[in-house]
């Protein structure tokens, strides 16, 4: 089976359900088996692995493997992690050939999502007991039957410790005067979840939020991770979007971390593949993926779907689907070009 590892790049909705790209190959799919769960585990047994896309942390997807391995014995996991402008692409082109590599496929991106679970043909329905537990709440954490809802993606404020010892207790202490020149932000330019996310702040914030943001000089960085080493190094001391700083601070670096309330984030949606070429490994795929063991492999630095994970920053459930209408291209595009005009001195 072929293996592409890629790098993570920033979360995008540009890329739809009808795009296509040339990454296909390996099996034809087949249905998964009728019958009890134990069936389905002793057909997954004999398919010998399950393969995943998905964009989380390399670590988490390592420690997903580690679990899932563990569990099931004899079926090996293997990934590809890429970023939703790689992934959901190349989901299309299998689903479109149907002749799949990938048996369950992980994103972010709501367009994505919101068409897939409307139109149903990407996905299977997910059958694992893990669906019904009381604490996933499968009637609002499952859309369609099909995506499911994994985990999140959750940005917070950020301060280097050394400069501010006491920290930040809001985001309203980021509109210090005392902080002017010495605060990081994201460009949003080509990247629509980062323009969601300015906007965020104004509706939840407060209504000037972005506007008084800008006048105390902010620098601008071309990503969160950038934002991370920013803070670490000192050539900022603060930020209001940079994501859970937890391994940062297990390495040693002098930085901090807090999640305000409300907080911006992404949802991480799963799905079976109509497509997936070992149609029972996935199943036991997608229901390890929000049983406990699952959830405490995944969640580090994330939100969890159960509550009570350890290392998790938060409730998936509380991180709303951001609504693909707010993300028109010709608005966003409208949107990035006045935030130049106040934040690009």
């Amino acid at each position: 089976m072929r293996r592409c590892f890629r790098t993570l790049a920033a979360l995008t909705s540009a890329a739809a359900v009808g795009l296509s790209a040339a990454c296909s190959g390996g099996a034809s799919a087949s249905g998964p088996v009728s019958g009890t769960w134990d069936e389905v585990i002793a057909a997954a047994k004999n398919e010998e692995s399950v393969y995943l896309y998905s964009s989380q942390h390399p670590e988490n997807l390592a420690s997903v493997k580690a679990g899932f391995e563990a569990k099931y014995p004899g079926i090996m996991l293997e990934f590809t992690r890429g970023s939703d402008v790689e992934l959901n692409p190349r989901v299309d082109a299998e689903h479109k050939s149907g002749r799949g590599i990938g048996d369950v496929h992980m994103t972010t991106d709501p367009a994505w999502i919101r068409a897939a679970a409307d139109s149903g043909e990407y996905s299977v329905n997910a059958i694992g007991p893990s669906f019904d537990n009381p604490d996933y709440g499968r009637d609002t954490s499952v859309l369609n039957d099909t995506l499911f809802l994994t985990s999140a993606a959750v940005l917070g404020l950020g301060w280097n410790t050394t400069a501010l010892p006491d920290g930040l207790d809001s985001p309203q202490d980021l509109l210090s005067s005392d902080l002017r020149g010495r605060i990081g932000v994201v460009n949003p330019a080509g990247f629509a979840a980062v323009t969601d996310q300015f906007r965020f702040f104004d509706r939840n914030w407060s209504p000037d939020y972005t506007d008084e943001l800008a006048q105390n000089e902010p620098r601008v960085y071309p990503g969160v991770l950038a934002v991370a080493q920013g803070l670490g190094s000192g050539e900022i001391i603060a930020t209001p979007m940079v994501q859970p700083l937890v391994r940062e601070q297990e390495a040693g670096a002098p930085v901090g971390w807090f999640r305000p309330d409300p907080a911006w984030g992404a949802p991480y949606y799963s799905h079976v593949l109509a497509s997936a070429p070992h149609p029972n490994a996935a199943q036991l795929l997608a229901d390890f993926l929000i049983s406990p063991e699952g959830q405490q492999a995944l969640s580090k630095g994330y939100a969890s779907v159960l509550p009570n994970i350890p290392e998790a920053v938060g409730r998936a459930q509380d991180i709303a689907l951001t609504d693909p209408a707010d993300l028109d291209p010709a608005a966003v595009t409208e949107y990035q070009a006045e935030w130049e005009q106040r934040f690009i001195r």
